[in-house]
């Protein structure tokens, strides 16, 4: 009975995760459309964007090739 519990707990929390990170869609200049994974990262420091793309690879693009952009609505 304890496993049951224990295991419907943690599914319960993992797809609350799941909801909670909505994917972003970024417009570059070029005219290229990338779908992110949940929500970019800005760093500062080097005026990067990183983010995690379809495939599950983390990327990073400067932030002045960026023309918009916005959360996906699901």
């Amino acid at each position: 009975m304890k496993k049951t519990a224990y295991a419907l707990a943690l599914l319960a929390g993992g797809l609350l995760l799941a909801g909670c990170s909505s994917d972003h869609v970024m417009q570059m200049k070029d005219g290229r459309t990338v779908v992110v994974q949940g929500k970019p990262q800005v760093d500062k420091a080097t005026g990067m964007v990183v983010y995690t793309d379809e495939n599950g690879q983390q990327q990073a693009v400067n932030q002045d090739q960026i023309k918009e952009m916005s959360s996906l609505d699901k």
